[in-house]
């Protein structure tokens, strides 16, 4: 049997409205990608506009425990 990629998602209804979508793995992992890519654009404005607070490397060694 061979098997045929397509690029359009197919529509699947109940009662007469789209219910859910089946897409092509390639295509689903793609928008993944580009929704996390969107949330770490979000994140990164919301870092830059905060003032940048910085650390002494002797500070940073006593907030951490001991046997770590």
């Amino acid at each position: 049997m061979t098997q045929t990629k397509t690029k359009r998602p197919d529509i699947i209804f109940r009662e007469g409205k789209p219910a859910a979508v089946i897409l092509d793995i390639d295509e689903y992992e793609e928008l993944l990608e580009q929704l996390e890519d969107a949330d770490d654009l979000e994140y990164l404005k919301e870092l830059r506009s905060k003032p940048l607070e910085f650390v002494t490397l002797t500070d940073l060694l006593k907030e951490r425990p001991a046997d770590v």
